[in-house]
């Protein structure tokens, strides 16, 4: 290796703009650095040793030999607290709701993994990917919240005036926690009085209803909080963060997609590759067509490129006509790390 240096470097690395003489970088394994602290996980969440697994500074099999449940844990792992008892009946209650899953499209996926013959936990994993905004924008929803009220808060505004610039700003999105989704089904406003019979609803349930009551006099159609908006709200009253609140509740929603995969499995055969088969009555598209010689490919080619506008606006539109194509789109998919509302990660200081 040491005639390197007097070898032309390959492609640009010979340039001397670069920082350093690339021909002269060192070779072999670089010695350990032992004047600062090498590398390791370190966490505040738990810790584990042949005896036991400490969370947040509790044992847990004393938390479960003193009868603390699964519930109670969750508050111990995100919050560091062991909650009131009311607190542990209502995120009871809300897992419960989450639990129950018909025929989702979270559900419906874990069953279309199912039929591929492979592990229940990737059938759930599936599963909680497909838990995206348009289904259920738990931390879009909560951290709009988060900073509306402080916003709000910090010009004095009531929670009346906060919720209706949540309104004028977010009106028909999928994250307000209005919308017409449970105007017959009364499983959300039972979740909002059940929080306030236990005593647990605070600031976010009492804006939730705001916004419901400034959104119901904004629209020209009927709405009301939705289980988006209970559950959202009522979880941030019981000191859970949004984004704590979407992991909780898609974790939760796994139980149900791995009893459809079990269900799947045993009701049904495993789809073999090239089983399923696809009729012409299941196609609308093009008309069969015989392909033509390669040889005479310009006689069928055509160019994507547009000599004028008239030009690129009937291309742009006979384009839409094809489906599948991308043109029809009109709207792109957010940045979910924007979508979210999260601004930075990491601990703060």
């Amino acid at each position: 290796m040491g005639d390197l240096g007097d070898k032309k470097g390959i492609g640009n690395l010979d340039n001397p703009g670069l920082p350093y003489d690339y021909s002269q970088r060192e070779y072999g394994t670089v010695p350990l650095d032992d004047k600062r602290a090498r590398f390791q996980w370190v966490s505040e969440v738990a810790y584990k040793n042949v005896h036991r697994i400490v969370a947040r500074g509790y044992d847990t099999t004393e938390l479960v030999e003193e009868g603390y449940g699964v519930t109670d844990v969750l508050f111990v792992d995100f919050q560091a607290r062991i909650p009131t008892t009311e607190e542990d009946k209502m995120l009871n209650y809300v897992m419960i709701l989450a639990l129950e899953d018909g025929l989702s499209m979270p559900v419906a996926i874990s069953r279309l993994v199912a039929q591929s013959k492979t592990f229940l936990t990737q059938a759930c994993g599936a599963s909680i990917l497909a838990f995206g905004h348009a289904y259920g924008a738990y931390s879009a929803f909560g951290n709009m919240l988060l900073d509306s009220l402080e916003a709000g808060q910090a010009q004095g505004l009531s929670i009346e005036q906060i919720a209706q610039g949540i309104v004028k700003e977010h009106l028909g999105s999928e994250s307000l926690g209005v919308s017409d989704l449970m105007l017959k089904d009364p499983a959300a406003k039972r979740m909002i009085a059940r929080a306030e019979k236990l005593g647990v609803a605070g600031t976010y349930v009492e804006l939730i209803k705001a916004i419901a009551k400034a959104a119901q006099e904004a629209s020209d159609t009927p709405v009301d909080i939705d289980m988006l908006g209970a559950m959202g709200s009522v979880m941030m009253d019981l000191g859970f963060s949004p984004e704590a609140t979407w992991a909780i509740l898609a974790v939760t929603r796994s139980f149900a997609a791995g009893a459809h995969y079990i269900e799947e499995v045993e009701r049904g055969s495993y789809q073999k590759l090239g089983q399923p088969l696809t009729p012409k009555e299941c196609y609308d598209g093009q008309a069969d067509r015989p392909v033509p010689p390669l040889a005479d490919r310009d006689k069928h080619a055509k160019s994507a490129l547009c000599k004028d506008l008239d030009q690129w606006n009937k291309a742009e539109q006979d384009r839409k006509k094809v489906l599948g194509s991308g043109y029809s789109i009109h709207e792109e998919i957010e940045d979910p790390s924007k979508k979210t509302g999260i601004k930075s990660v990491g601990k703060k200081l």
